[in-house]
């Protein structure tokens, strides 16, 4: 494996900026009566609109945005913006009661839970059922069946009735559906966040071609999602449109605002200004006093577990034929077997392949990525190969290994791609490529900042006179 150099997008805004708009709002709002009471609801029907026995609630109101082909684009905000909203009047499922929504494209949607499937149904005739709505004939539906089938990964209970589906496998099904249905407009409503880590990144991957070629409206409270998939977003609240522009820049702005409403009266958040320069004295620290008795071994204790999942059978991704990797594996450096990790040890990850066909040049190599499938960290055999050329022959095994010190990961699934090529750096052919061969599980009572973490040796506080 070669570590892919990572694109930048300065030509990509532009030309967002002058693609056809895919998805108008103007002026969009919704208002629902509330009644105190069922018998004012029915007096109301007598009394149309000489007097009024409710009070309005406005879930939107005067929302205006464009959002143009190709464009991925972030819907944030806390429960109750109206976000939900928003999104089922974009899909035409909810009228607005005043304002326009126009739309260019055919629009696929996987809103909130419970949404589009007959719960009466197996998952085989919600399948048909949803997939005829998107326009697609019967006989178009049968040559997708088993691609979707294959997707969700749901196995026999394809043939039970969706009632009886936990919520993570009502998500595969239903992204399953949509992935099939040559949409030019997805809309996902927090639908990966009740995904395991397989399926999660397995949804990114489709995700990340889809955007290649089509519109994405992404809603989400995970800023680092946001962060990953989009370069727009419109935050939302109390109905009315609070901020829009970059994801980034409004990410921070929303952090700001749920902390801040965390804290309350206890502290005032002010946004902070980058600084062009300072005019003020340097002050000299002064240390506070240290135990100068425990400086070794690391003063913190992170207190976490990593349990090692062997996901080899089950991975998924492509192979030439021209060799296939056989065995993934992670242990402490001294070679003793363990399952379970604690982060900053010393591990071996080893890849053992197989070549079908004569290789000039193999390389061997992992990338361990988060649950949105960020690359967080990995290497391959090239820096030793480059000075120590080994060739292999056809039917020969031949092993990988890189040790390392393992890194201190926040709570969560993490998964391990591997992959065996041949060639260099700038020329190379991928024979077989596993996104998930292996799954960790980090559990830790301890926060943990930022994507990976080390542990530290030393932490110190000093004051400045």
């Amino acid at each position: 494996m070669v570590l892919p150099v990572t694109e930048t997008h300065g030509d990509a805004d532009s030309h967002a900026s002058a693609a056809p708009i895919a998805i108008r709002v103007s002026n969009l709002s919704k208002c629902y009566p509330i009644y105190t009471s069922p018998k004012d609801r029915l007096l109301q029907m007598f009394l149309r609109s000489r007097k009024a026995l409710y009070k309005e609630f406005w879930a939107l109101r005067d929302v205006s945005f464009t959002v143009r082909r190709g464009e991925t684009v972030a819907i944030i905000g806390r429960n109750g913006s109206g976000k939900s909203t928003l999104l089922q009047m974009i899909c035409g499922t909810l009228n607005p009661s005043s304002g326009e929504v126009e739309v260019t494209g055919k629009v696929a949607a996987l809103l909130e839970l419970g949404a589009g499937f007959n719960p009466e149904f197996t998952g085989r005739e919600n399948v048909y059922m949803a997939a005829s709505l998107y326009g697609l004939t019967n006989d178009q539906i049968d040559l997708r069946f088993e691609k979707i089938a294959t997707f969700a990964d749901i196995g026999e209970h394809l043939d039970e009735p969706v009632k009886t589906y936990s919520s993570g496998m009502y998500v595969r099904l239903a992204f399953a559906v949509i992935a099939h249905v040559d949409a030019d407009i997805l809309i996902v409503d927090e639908a990966l966040s009740v995904g395991d880590a397989v399926f999660t990144q397995k949804c990114m991957r489709f995700i990340r071609e889809f955007q290649k070629k089509g519109t994405l409206l992404f809603v989400s409270h995970d800023m680092s999602s946001v962060l990953n998939l989009c370069k727009r977003a419109i935050w939302l609240g109390n109905g009315n449109i609070v901020q829009a522009g970059p994801a980034k820049e409004i990410a921070e702005a929303y952090l700001q605002y749920t902390l801040q409403q965390v804290y309350g009266e206890g502290a005032e958040l002010t946004a902070i200004q980058p600084a062009s320069g300072s005019g003020e004295p340097h002050q000299e620290e002064e240390d506070l006093p240290v135990n100068h008795e425990a400086q070794v071994p690391p003063i913190l204790n992170y207190e976490s577990q990593v349990a090692l999942q062997d996901n080899l059978a089950r991975a998924n991704g492509w192979k030439s034929g021209a060799a296939e990797i056989t065995a993934v594996g992670l242990a402490r450096e001294d070679g003793s077997p363990q399952t379970v990790f604690h982060g900053g040890e010393r591990v071996r990850l080893s890849i053992t392949a197989v070549s079908k066909e004569g290789l000039d040049r193999p390389i061997l190599g992992f990338l361990v990525r988060d649950r949105l499938g960020q690359d967080l960290f990995g290497e391959n055999t090239l820096p030793f190969t480059s000075s120590n050329t080994i060739a292999v022959e056809a039917g020969q095994f031949f092993c990988g290994e890189f040790v390392f010190t393992l890194p201190m990961l926040p709570n969560g699934q993490y998964s391990v791609m591997v992959s065996v090529a041949d060639g260099d750096l700038y020329n190379n052919v991928q024979h077989h490529w596993l996104h998930d061969a292996l799954i960790l599980n980090v559990s830790s009572s301890k926060i943990r900042w930022g994507l990976i973490g080390i542990p530290f040796e030393k932490v110190s506080l000093k004051t400045t006179s």
